[in-house]
Order: C-alpha cells, then sequence, then structure tokens
C-alpha cells in the first residue's frame, strides 16, 4: 500500500515539473483568435484578414483634451513630429499645414499619372479649351485663391481634380492650424500601426511609445501648462490592449477573491491547516493540467481559458471535501464510485464541446476535461496516504444532521417543483424575442464608457465606423490594383446615383503600371501641345504665353518614370495605400471601403452594391459586411454550441443509464439538473439578460456540477448504509458553498464572459443542491439523518 502510494506521488511530482515547464513557455493571447473559426470559409476568411491586418485594425485615434487651443495645437505638433520618426507607426496625421504642403507638393509634381481626368481627349483642343474654361469660372469664384497660384502650371485643374477624389470624407475642423474637434476642446491626431492587429504584444508597444511621446512633449510644455493636457486614445489596437490587460486583473483579482473566500470557508469547516492545504493540491493540479493540455493541443491559451480556470476551483474543490468530510474508512470503494460517475458524467458533457469550430469552446472544453480528470484522480491516488497525517478534522455530523432536518422539511413541498418548468416556459415566452444575443459584441469586454468614447472620436476625426468593403483580389499587387481600378469605376456610377456616399480606393493612391502608362502616353508632345494650346485660347481672355510653366511640366511627365510604391512612401498616400492594399496567403487583395450617403446603407442599396460588384463574373471581387458576417459567425457557433451542449447532456443520460441499470434512478439524477436549467434559464430571461454562448457553457457546468450532488443523494437512497447520511450532507453542502462562492465571484467580473458563466452557475448550483434533495425522498428520513 505505501509504495502504491508512493509511486502516485512520484508520477504526480514529474507531471508537475513538466506540466510547469509547458505553463511556462506557453503563449497566452487576448485577441480575437478564440473567436475566429478553425476552418474558415471564403466569406470568412476575408472577415478575419480584415479583423487582423485590415485598415481599422491598425487605425488609432488620439485626442488631446485640457489647456488652450494654442497649448494643444502646439503639443499637438510636437506628439505628431515625435511618432512620425518612431518606427512603430507608419503614418501619423493631425492635419498640420507643413504635412499638408508637402503632400500637396507629392501630388501636384505627379498630377498627370494620378488625375483620372487624363485622357487624349482631353489634351485634344477641343478638351483644353473646356479644361481652362472651368479653370476660369474658378478664379471668379470663392475658389479662386486657390486656384490662381496654380493657374499658369495647372490650367487643366488635375490637382484640384485629384484632391476632390480623394477627399469623398468630411474632414475634421481646424483649429490653431491642427485637426480638433469641432467644438475645438481636443486636438486630434490619426494614428496608423505598423503591427498587425492580431499583434496584441507590438500593438502595446505602440501605446506606451504613444504615451511616453506624449509625457516628453508635456514636459516640454511651459511650467502652469504642463499638467493641463489630458491623452485620450481609441480604436481597436487600443481595444485589444485594454481587453487583454482587463482580462489579466480579472483573472488574477477574482481567482485571488475566489480562492481567499474558499480557504477561509475550509478552515471555519476544517479547523486544520493541513487540512486546507492538501484540499488545494487537486485544485491546483487540476488547474496546472487544463493550461499544460490547452497549451499542446492548441498552440496558445487564450485570456478567457485562463479566466474559466476560475470556475475550476468550484468544482474540483469538492472532490477532497468529499473525501475530508465523509472521512470514509474505506474511501476507495464508499466515495470513490460516487466522485468517479460524477467525473464521468463531467467529462461526457465537456467532451461535446472539444468538435467545436469555435475555438474558444474548445479550449474549455479540453480544459474542463483535463482539470477535473487531474484533480479526481489526485484525489483519489494521491491524497488518501497524505491524509492520514493530517489530524482529525472538526466532527460535522450534528451539523450534517441539522441540515437533514431542513432539508426534510424542504423535500415536503417538493410538489412546488411543477411550477419551475411552467414559470420558467412564461418567461421564456414572454422574453422570445430577445432570449439570445446574436452579436459577437456581446463578449467584447471593452467597457460602454470606452466604446461611447471611441464613437465620439471617430465621428470628431471624421472617421466612422467601416461596416462594408468591397474586395478586390489578383496573384499579385499589379492584378489587385487594376481589379481595384475596374471596380472603381462602377462603385463611382453608384457614388453618382446617390445609391452609397463614396467610397476610397488604392487605385487611386497608385493607378495600376498599364493606367500610368495611357495616361502618360495621352499627354502630347510640346510643339503639339503648344499648337493645340494656340487654338484652345482663341477668344479666351488668357494668352497662350502664360502656359509655358504648363507645357515644361506636362513634357516632363512624359519623360518621368511610373509611380511606385517606394514613391509614396513618408506621405499621406503611402499610409493609405499600405492600410488598403494588403498581402494576405492567397495573394493581394485591394480593400475599397464604402460609405453611405447619411446613417447605414438600406437594403436596396446594399443589393445595388453586390450587384455592381458581382458585374464582372471574370474579376475576383465580393462585399463584405465587417458586422453582419462577425454576428453571422457568432450566431452559428452559438446554434452549433446548443447543439453539442444537448448532446453532451444526451451523452450524459445514457453513461446514468448504463452506470445505474436502472431507469427510474437515472430520472431521479436527472430531473433535478433539468429543473435547476430551466430554472436559471428562466431567471435570465426575467431579468432581461440575453444569452451568450457562454451562458450555454454555464448550463452546461451546472449538470456537472449538480451531477455530483444528485449521484450523492442517489447513493443513499441505494444504499443507506453506505457511509453517514449527516456526514455526506454535510459534505454536499461545503461542496456547494464553494461553488457558488467561486462562480459567485466571477459573476461580479468586468468581462462579460465571465460575469455570464457566474451569473449561471452560481444560483444553478444552488438549485440542484436543493433540487436534488428535494426529490431524495427516503434518503433525509430522520432514521437515515441519524445513520
Amino acid at each position: 500500500m505505501r509504495r502504491t502510494a508512493g509511486a502516485a506521488t512520484l508520477i504526480w511530482v514529474l507531471l508537475v515539473l513538466v506540466g510547469v515547464v509547458v505553463v511556462a513557455r506557453a503563449t497566452y493571447v487576448a485577441d480575437l483568435s478564440a473567436f475566429l473559426p478553425r476552418t474558415p470559409s471564403p466569406q470568412q476568411r476575408l472577415l478575419i484578414e480584415q479583423l487582423r491586418e485590415g485598415p481599422a485594425a491598425h487605425l488609432m485615434i488620439v485626442a488631446l483634451q485640457g489647456a488652450d487651443a494654442r497649448t494643444r495645437a502646439r503639443a499637438s505638433t510636437q506628439l505628431a513630429r515625435l511618432l512620425a520618426s518612431d518606427p512603430a507607426f507608419v503614418a501619423v496625421n493631425n492635419g498640420d499645414a507643413a504635412r499638408l504642403a508637402r503632400d500637396r507638393e507629392f501630388l501636384f509634381r505627379h498630377r498627370y499619372l494620378l488625375s483620372a481626368d487624363v485622357t487624349r481627349q482631353r489634351f485634344t483642343a477641343e478638351g483644353l479649351r473646356a479644361a481652362i474654361s472651368d479653370s476660369l469660372d474658378r478664379l471668379a469664384s470663392p475658389e479662386g485663391l486657390l486656384v490662381k497660384p496654380l493657374f499658369a502650371r495647372d490650367p487643366t485643374g488635375e490637382l484640384l481634380g485629384i484632391i476632390d477624389s480623394l477627399g469623398p470624407g468630411q474632414a475634421p475642423h481646424t483649429t490653431e492650424g491642427v485637426w480638433s474637434s469641432p467644438d475645438g476642446t481636443r486636438a486630434l491626431l490619426l494614428v496608423q500601426t505598423r503591427a498587425a492587429g492580431s499583434d496584441t504584444d507590438a500593438q502595446q508597444a505602440a501605446c506606451e511609445a504613444i504615451r511616453r511621446a506624449f509625457a516628453a512633449v508635456v514636459a516640454a510644455l511651459p511650467e502652469g501648462q504642463d499638467g493641463a493636457v489630458r491623452l485620450l486614445m481609441s480604436g481597436p489596437p487600443v481595444f485589444a490592449v485594454a481587453a487583454r490587460a482587463i482580462i489579466k486583473s480579472e483573472v488574477v483579482r477574482l481567482s485571488s477573491l475566489s480562492a481567499a473566500l474558499i480557504v477561509v470557508l475550509l478552515l471555519a469547516v476544517y479547523r486544520s491547516l493541513p487540512a486546507l492545504l492538501l484540499t488545494l493540491v487537486p485544485v491546483a493540479s487540476g488547474a496546472l493540467a487544463g493550461v499544460a493540455c490547452v497549451a499542446a493541443g492548441f498552440g496558445a491559451v487564450h485570456g478567457i481559458t485562463l479566466g474559466f480556470g476560475i470556475t475550476l476551483i468550484g468544482e474540483a474543490v469538492d472532490y477532497s471535501i468529499y473525501l475530508f468530510i465523509q472521512a470514509a474508512a474505506d474511501f476507495r470503494h464508499l466515495v470513490w464510485p460516487t466522485i468517479r460517475l460524477g467525473v464521468l458524467t463531467s467529462v461526457c458533457g465537456f467532451a461535446a464541446l472539444l468538435p467545436s469550430a469555435f475555438p474558444g469552446l474548445a479550449q474549455l472544453g479540453l480544459y474542463s476535461i483535463a482539470g477535473l480528470i487531474a484533480a479526481a484522480l489526485v484525489t483519489r491516488f494521491v491524497l488518501p496516504a497524505w491524509r492520514q497525517r493530517v489530524h482529525s478534522i472538526r466532527d460535522l455530523t450534528a451539523a450534517g444532521a441539522a441540515v437533514a432536518r431542513v432539508l426534510e422539511r424542504a423535500a415536503s413541498a417538493r410538489a412546488v417543483l411543477v411550477l419551475v418548468p411552467v414559470l420558467a416556459a412564461t418567461a421564456l415566452y414572454a422574453h422570445r424575442g430577445a432570449l439570445w444575443s446574436r452579436e459577437l459584441a456581446s463578449l467584447n469586454p471593452v467597457s460602454l464608457a470606452d466604446q461611447a468614447l471611441d464613437e465620439r472620436l471617430r465621428a470628431e476625426a471624421g472617421a466612422p465606423e467601416v461596416r462594408y468593403l468591397a474586395i478586390a483580389s489578383g496573384p499579385d499587387r499589379e492584378a489587385a490594383l487594376a481589379a481595384a481600378q475596374a471596380l472603381s469605376e462602377r462603385l463611382a456610377a453608384l457614388v453618382e446615383s446617390g445609391v452609397i456616399g463614396g467610397f476610397e480606393s488604392p487605385a487611386r493612391f497608385l493607378p495600376p503600371l498599364a493606367t500610368q502608362s495611357a495616361r502618360r502616353d495621352a499627354l502630347p508632345a510640346a510643339p503639339e501641345l503648344r499648337a493645340r494650346l494656340t487654338t484652345a485660347l482663341s477668344g479666351l481672355p488668357v494668352r497662350a504665353a502664360v502656359f509655358a510653366p504648363f507645357i515644361d511640366d506636362v513634357e516632363a511627365a512624359r519623360q518621368a518614370p511610373p509611380l511606385t510604391p517606394a514613391d509614396l512612401a513618408g506621405t499621406s498616400l503611402g499610409a493609405a495605400l499600405d492600410a488598403l492594399l494588403v498581402k494576405g496567403s492567397g495573394g493581394w487583395s485591394a480593400l475599397l471601403p464604402v460609405s453611405a450617403t447619411s446613417g447605414d446603407l438600406s437594403s436596396a442599396a446594399i443589393a445595388q452594391l453586390r450587384a455592381a460588384v458581382a458585374a464582372d463574373p471574370a474579376a475576383h471581387a465580393a462585399v463584405l459586411d465587417l458586422k453582419g458576417e462577425a454576428d453571422r459567425l457568432y450566431s452559428g457557433y452559438l446554434s452549433a454550441a446548443l447543439r453539442l451542449a444537448l448532446a453532451g447532456f444526451a451523452a450524459i443520460v445514457l453513461l446514468l443509464v448504463i452506470a445505474l441499470r436502472s431507469l427510474s434512478r437515472m430520472l431521479r439524477v436527472v430531473l433535478p439538473l433539468a429543473l435547476s436549467v430551466l430554472a436559471v434559464v428562466g431567471l435570465l430571461a426575467a431579468a432581461g439578460r440575453p444569452l451568450t454562448i457562454l451562458h450555454v457553457v454555464g448550463l452546461l457546468l451546472i449538470v456537472a456540477v449538480g451531477s455530483n450532488y444528485a449521484l450523492f443523494f442517489d447513493r443513499t437512497r441505494a444504499q443507506p448504509h453506505a457511509g453517514s447520511v449527516p456526514r455526506t450532507l454535510a459534505s454536499l453542502l461545503v461542496a456547494n458553498l464553494a461553488t457558488v462562492v467561486a462562480f459567485g465571484v466571477l459573476a461580479v467580473s468586468r468581462v462579460a464572459v465571465l460575469a455570464d458563466l457566474g451569473s449561471t452557475v452560481a444560483p444553478g448550483a444552488l438549485l440542484a443542491l436543493l433540487f436534488s434533495a428535494m426529490l431524495a425522498g427516503s434518503a433525509l428520513r430522520p432514521g437515515a439523518a441519524r445513520g
């Protein structure tokens, strides 16, 4: 016996060491990877690429608030200068006049390659006359001050045409020469990070770089103004970093609080520190095994999985509580069979999550299975030998007898349980329209206040949330640009007809080489242009000699090489090109964000948009509804989770039929669990809490945890002389309190998914014990209670 116990301890030590090494080397993430499919469809693959690499995933909005407008403008300019020199950022824009001047100079220098108006017709005598006449009209308009300095070199107005095409959105307000909110209380900067949206470590480094730069700017302000300016940041990179920080802090805080409360509870019950420490060994072993298995099986452990580890405290601690409180002389034959069957029911339930296409669910399933098996095995093979060295703990026989009397009175009112399905059905029917939350945003750990700030800053910066993307793909960059330009022509027709408000296209910033060549070939040689100008200016109030600089510029453009991405580096156009032209695993994709005329696109507008994108069957183009596709993805996960949970419940029922060899005993075990699930769902519906995918996991946990209670009541009924009924009841009560404490702490989490889990399992576990006792019948008779 001692040899067996020694071997079990040695194996446990070796496995703990292996687990520690695996956990120490594991990768921990808190991005969207847990919510993305393992085998995505083509549309889902597009969504994933946008969430990880799309323009929104790189964009941060920085605001400076406080002090006076001049101080904010000075701080904005200095901050932009510092960030622009940081390699972590590919673009920093605050509307600074010097930067805008550099961009305008670049556009002016390359206007004949960038302007979509440059055609052979435009440079005929008739085309030149029409273009110059338009420019003369502008000279007489309020735009005259802008046109006049350019007129001799750009009489056809190519620069203004390019600027008009590049600015379909609403530009931010300007105060003291930099971008600001409309009310002038905040200076605004748009910052584009170099790192991918999925690289949370790099995004965190970028956020810290902004804070360091801001601190340096504030330190350089005159005394008295250095404490008046405050920094605000928002955007997906900020949210990703905040989400990981929130999850990490919540896991640490709630784990510590939960463990502390359970320690206090067990100390009050045991009144023995060694017994307490030994009780926590299976819990720690299970948590270590769960994390190690997830790290080995998935390559990375998500923060939500670690948060779920708190729940393991609530169930794994039950096993050692049964061992210590029931104090069975023959634990292996009297207590262990019931624990073993309870573990198997839990494993059956969570095994149904493993095949889920939702990696988050699959991780939770593997974590639970590995953790519960490890905790149970440590309780069975390691703890009994160690327990022999612990002095007797407090005798809870009297307390168990008191519990028996209370539960017996509750059992006499078991008829009221008929009301549970009736009331639950009523609540579900009354809230049937809003019973389920089918939006991925319901899992967002970022606070509503931060989300509201993001919406406000986006509106002030003229960067509204992009929902619809037209995507043109190609095997290489040139093919993607060509596809984008062809698609742009069809989208331009929708803008002219008012179907959509506008769109962006990388082909505006870098036209395909073939297009650049065609525009360059459309430019006439200097002698021919001079002759056409003479004809075009006949009757117009301007002499041909004025346009000598124009002729020189056209001739220079005819000889210039085509633009490349390297030419755009360091300009706002280059940053926009990097955001809208991305390389993926299957080639290149050109992104064309589409905006509505006002509000959101109507269903009719969406239909016309899809028709325009699909008009060329040979083109590889599609429309991606980012929010719609994300919500459909999550809705599919939710439906699959429900099916898997039902499959897990069916597996539990089948296991119980086989193990108990009695349909009536199986029903006595399953019925209180089913009533608990119905009651919790009804309570959540009545409280107006839409159910999420974590509620489904919580319902499965109610069955897993509650099955232990129901099985012990079944054992007491089937084997009335197997152990002390009062001690059994005392152990069930203490185990239930530990579970309720662990999940009750989770219910107050700031992370929605953890709060959903806690608010489901805490009341569910309590009701499972109560309902199991009420249906136990003869197991609670006074004679049995005195056992």
